[in-house]
């Protein structure tokens, strides 16, 4: 019953009430123990004023000594607390459901796996965290359920396919041959980047400090042991963040000035609450009004990429999507002197 009752409006009601009615009673008890302020003594030269007879003191009448500060002005002052008080107890009850939906929304946008909201509260808070959560399941379920499904949609497209790569070497002329082993390597390639991008979605990776200058050394020099040409500078603080996720980051970022350039160097820029992470290269770059466009999957630019380049249009969105999974930005700007240059911006939480 008790429960039942416990709502916002009564909450905020209650405490409303409760400091009107303490106000009131200190009033009433200051006015009831004074007595009311006597009324303003009549001016000179009135019949009142000569006829005046001096009052003896209080204490000779009886009466309470005068009020301290002359006047009722404590019980003025006590109720302008109380209802001060009042108000900001009602503006908290307000505001603080609304700040914990507000704060698990942003969790949630960040990671579809955060813990859910407590149950706890007034009736409107415990109905709209119970829908929150409700929500979260949801919305959970239907990416767990679309990542499976492409996932065996993908996998089972590579049977057919290799088939298909198996009967096209029978074909004797050289031209079609070669037209689609190349068509078939794409969709093949397509595939892959598509089971690489739903696993990445699926893994869930705990925070954790490591080193990320060692990280970048390491992967500069593997590709650097590659023949790759790919030179990093630049220092920084263990940063806190998911490894994977920033690992998978900086391979498909290097890979891409690689296959478009085919050279590389990662700068690191380390501050108090940031740490940027450039990948330049002096390639062909990308026009402005289409940096954008290079995240959304499976976007070519025909112009500067051609088929033999090895790319299925994937690599930015995994780059991307790890970024955001990072809580940090992914954006692509102009090298000076031309080029192209990924900026990872991630915060030092």
């Amino acid at each position: 019953m008790i429960r039942s009752i416990d709502t916002l409006f009564a909450r905020v009601f209650g405490g409303a009430l409760l400091a009107i009615i303490l106000a009131h009673l200190l009033a009433f008890t200051w006015f009831s123990y004074y007595g009311f302020p006597p009324p303003p003594p009549p001016p000179p030269g009135h019949q009142a004023f000569d006829q005046a007879v001096p009052r003896p003191p209080p204490e000779m009448r009886g009466e309470h000594p005068p009020p301290p500060l002359g006047g009722p002005i404590v019980p003025f002052v006590f109720q302008l607390i109380t209802l001060i008080i009042a108000a900001w107890y009602g503006a908290k009850a307000l505001a603080r459901p609304v700040q914990r939906i507000s704060e698990a929304a942003e969790r949630l946008s960040e990671n579809l796996d955060s813990p859910p909201l407590q149950i706890n509260g007034p009736r409107e808070a415990r109905q709209a965290a119970m829908t929150f959560n409700l929500m979260q399941q949801r919305i959970r379920e239907q990416v767990q359920q679309r990542g499976r499904m492409l996932a065996a949609v993908s996998h089972d497209l590579r049977t057919p396919l290799s088939r298909l790569k198996l009967r096209v070497e029978q074909i004797e002329e050289p031209k079609l041959h070669g037209q689609m082993t190349q068509d078939l390597n794409d969709m093949i390639g397509m595939l892959d980047a598509t089971l690489t991008y739903l696993n990445e979605q699926r893994t869930s990776e705990a925070l954790q400090y490591f080193d990320v200058q060692a990280l970048i050394e390491s992967l500069a020099e593997n590709a650097q042991d590659n023949g790759d040409d790919v030179q990093s500078s630049g220092q920084c603080r263990p940063l806190r963040a998911q490894p994977m996720a920033l690992r998978s980051c900086l391979n498909n970022l290097i890979d891409n000035a690689l296959r478009y350039a085919g050279h590389a160097w990662v700068e690191i820029e380390d501050s108090v609450d940031r740490l940027q992470i450039r990948v330049r290269d002096n390639g062909p770059g990308i026009p402005e009004n289409l940096r954008e466009a290079v995240f959304e999957p499976f976007y070519r630019l025909e112009g500067s990429r051609n088929r033999n380049s090895g790319g299925v249009g994937m690599g930015m969105t995994i780059a991307r999507d790890a970024a955001l999974r990072l809580g940090g930005q992914l954006h692509l700007e102009e090298t000076p002197g031309g080029g192209l240059t990924a900026v990872l911006d991630l915060p030092r939480g």
